[in-house]
């Protein structure tokens, strides 16, 4: 994985929010030293690690991973794959759209392979579609199967994960962000 658009936004994120690395640390429960690491371009976030991140500066997962000069999703422009360490690839389908509040994932997951996630930042909501093969969803704590073709709805402020079926699966991850002005009329 290229590291250096993740280095970049970091650091341009941390310096815009006027944030220490030590202030830093504390909204996002990631270290000091590692966010210094990621920074300086000597460590490779892991996924949980860069939700941490997102988390605390209540931001979409794409304005991390992309880099600061990618294309606007018209034309039919290829967006950047990522392929974290030991986990799983994630292809940036559409990058954060503040208007709609969404972001799109193409994932792909191993025969087999277990993919736990932490609780997004409140509101967030989750849809998968199964593309291709079979893979279970943790909602709620229980574990919903689905099939090629099959879809889920649910919040994913809450810890959740996936599962890939005998043969693995791709599938579609649409993050949907609580807008600004719907946290407010909410309260």
């Amino acid at each position: 994985m290229d590291d250096a658009g993740i280095t970049l936004n970091l650091r341009n994120i941390r310096s815009a929010a006027g944030l220490s690395l030590s202030r830093a640390a504390e909204v996002t429960g990631v270290s000091k030293a590692m966010l210094g690491q990621i920074e300086r371009g000597e460590s490779s976030p892991t996924i949980a690690t860069l939700w941490k991140i997102a988390k605390g500066f209540h931001l979409p997962l794409t304005t991390l991973i992309e880099a600061s000069t990618r294309p606007e999703g018209r034309g039919g422009e290829v967006f950047r794959t990522v392929q974290f360490p030991g986990s799983i690839q994630v292809k940036i389908v559409f990058p954060f759209d503040p208007v709609l509040g969404a972001e799109t994932f193409h994932v792909t997951l191993k025969p087999g392979q277990c993919h736990p996630s932490p609780a997004h930042d409140a509101g967030v909501t989750e849809e998968v579609f199964v593309l291709e093969g079979a893979m279970e969803v943790l909602r709620e704590g229980d574990w919903v199967p689905l099939e090629a073709g099959q879809g889920l709805r649910f919040a994913a402020d809450q810890p959740h994960g996936y599962r890939g079926g005998e043969r693995g699966a791709v599938f579609l991850n649409m993050h949907h962000y609580r807008k600004a002005g719907q946290a407010q009329a909410e309260m």
